[in-house]
């Protein structure tokens, strides 16, 4: 065929789409954003979506609730019939599936994630995601393998014999403009009224959807640590998300600081206006594969505090525009880290260096390196 090119339809593969998540948002973001060039035609393959304003055709995958070792199996072996009657120029994977041509990766090894962050026996619905996720990595090797950090890349390879030419670590991006657009000061006077926060706190925002995970524990510890060694500073720690927040609450009295630690739920709408009222982030997870909060808060103007075992380490320089921590438990160093930007000169000179760093990670840069591979993926199949 000659002449102008043929659209590409695309098969995306992901259980929940749009919904929360990160995974679930990365999956959103993209296929939204490049749903809108004329060159591709979407079909999302998902038990749940949330429709945008992009040109997306939706399948449903049947959801297999009980027995719950099923439900990976039953997702790999149904999505793959559905989308195997559609004649797709190639399909992107951002969950684990028997056969994909692009392959986002959102996670660490699922063994790895059992044993050694969760620190669990192998279930029997563990050894099925297990298995599926080994079936993937057999029945792939010629696709394109996309970690979302470092530390998932350097995870996968280690598990798995895929060519590394074929793992190329593409992060999600952040709307940059959502979250730096509200203005600042409007945001400090309506979100610090609404909880009760003093305009002249300074404010740690911690945001989860999992406290004990994110390390919201070792959060209170060291702000109230930093609270001791910097006694002009009243400070305030701000966390959106759910959890258990009686259990929180009492460990936050504990440290000497429960009137000072304030709780408002999650927020998925009107999050950046939380990030614009605060005054630095704070992620000190056991693991996380990125973390897209992180990225978020850097483009809202903020300095974060990470631990090592968080893949949004990669977008962080240490002590440019941010602190990563070895060792998260290392309750001096924490505080020494949030404590070093109680001073003004040194906060503001942080917040603008995360700042220029996330207009660096937005989503145009991710959404055209996607594109790129798909471009390759479909050059090897269609007859131009």
């Amino acid at each position: 065929m000659t002449g102008e090119k043929q659209r590409i339809r695309i098969a995306v593969v992901v259980p929940k789409f749009g919904l929360i998540g990160g995974g679930e948002r990365f999956a959103y973001e993209l296929t939204e954003r490049l749903s809108r060039n004329d060159r591709y035609d979407f079909h999302v393959f998902a038990n749940r979506w949330k429709e945008g304003a992009g040109r997306i055709a939706f399948h449903r995958v049947p959801a297999i609730r009980f027995p719950r070792f099923l439900r990976p199996l039953g997702f790999a072996w149904l999505s793959g019939r559905l989308v195997s009657r559609g004649r797709f120029d190639l399909v992107h994977a951002h969950e684990r599936v028997f056969q994909a041509d692009v392959i986002s990766l959102h996670s660490v090894p699922h063994a790895e994630w059992v044993r050694n962050v969760r620190r669990k026996r192998m279930s029997l619905f563990d050894r099925a995601t297990d298995y599926v996720e080994k079936r993937m990595a057999e029945n792939t090797a010629r696709a394109w393998h996309l970690p979302v950090s470092s530390i998932a890349r350097d995870a996968f390879l280690a598990r798995y014999p895929v060519d590394p030419a074929r793992v190329k670590v593409v992060p999600p991006g952040v709307d940059v403009e959502r979250f730096a657009g509200p203005d600042r000061a409007a945001c400090r006077r309506e979100i610090r009224s609404r909880h009760g926060i003093g305009e002249s706190d300074l404010v740690v925002l911690f945001v989860g959807m999992n406290f004990e995970v994110k390390g919201l524990d070792r959060v209170i510890a060291a702000v109230a640590r930093a609270g001791r060694e910097t006694p002009g500073t009243k400070w305030s720690t701000l966390v959106v998300g759910r959890g258990d927040e009686e259990k929180y609450r009492r460990i936050s009295r504990e440290a000497g600081i429960g009137d000072s630690v304030f709780f408002a739920g999650p927020r998925e709408e009107g999050i950046e206006k939380y990030y614009r009222a605060s005054d630095l982030l704070m992620m000190l997870s056991t693991f996380d594969t990125f973390g897209m909060v992180v990225l978020e808060a850097m483009a809202a103007g903020l300095p974060v505090v990470v631990s090592a075992t968080v893949g949004a380490k990669d977008v962080v320089d240490d002590g440019v525009n941010g602190f990563v921590l070895q060792d998260p438990r290392d309750d001096e160093s924490v505080a020494g880290a949030i404590a070093a930007l109680a001073d003004p000169v040194v906060l503001s000179r942080f917040g603008g260096e995360a700042q220029r760093t996330a207009t660096r990670c937005s989503w145009e840069r991710t959404t055209d390196e996607i594109a790129r591979l798909y471009e390759e993926v479909a050059d090897r199949r269609l007859d131009w």
